[in-house]
């Protein structure tokens, strides 16, 4: 392929795909800065793919396969900082944040760790549908699936989450 032509499909894949990456890896990792560190070095990993003059059959499917190695990769780097590092990063000042952005903060949180409970199938499935707006029928090409398995995987992910949402209110109030 001529430089040309891979400038313009990779401008192309930037301008279709940067915002639903991005969204992607905010979810995932709960850090603008970083999120938006892992979208670029999605596009950079890309970019020198097609540069070697690689062609990319289906460039979604690609693109969340690399994003979701380079996540992967952060949560290992993240597994070796320590507790009182990370705790210092993550506080916050009571004088400068309203009860609401506590709340929001409070109710994020707690739907991340709802999240995590879920089985790795149904989370990624969860994720991709809700959050990254796929179709079904994405992301059964994504994930080499059945229209179907994902759609079972979407459904048991709700009921599960419904229910562990109902357990842990039961769970707090006295």
């Amino acid at each position: 392929m001529k430089t040309n032509a891979v400038e313009q499909e990779f401008l192309k894949a930037y301008d279709q795909f940067a915002d639903a990456i991005f969204r992607h890896c905010i979810f995932r990792v709960s850090d603008r800065e970083k999120a938006k560190d892992l979208a670029q070095g999605t596009f950079v990993r890309v970019w020198e793919y097609m540069s070697q003059g690689k062609e990319i059959d289906n460039m979604l499917a690609f693109l969340y396969r690399i994003v979701n190695n380079l996540i992967i990769d952060e949560y290992r780097k993240k597994k070796d900082e320590s507790l009182d590092r990370m705790r210092d990063e993550e506080g916050f000042d009571i004088g400068t944040e309203s009860m609401r952005d506590i709340e929001t903060k409070d109710e994020h949180a707690q739907a991340l760790a709802l999240l995590e409970c879920l089985p790795d199938k149904y989370r990624e499935a969860l994720v991709m549908r809700h959050v990254d707006g796929l179709s079904v029928k994405d992301i059964a090409h994504l994930t080499h699936e059945t229209e179907n398995v994902i759609s079972v995987r979407i459904h048991r992910a709700i009921e599960k989450l419904k229910t562990l949402a109902s357990y842990n209110k039961t769970a707090i109030t006295p």
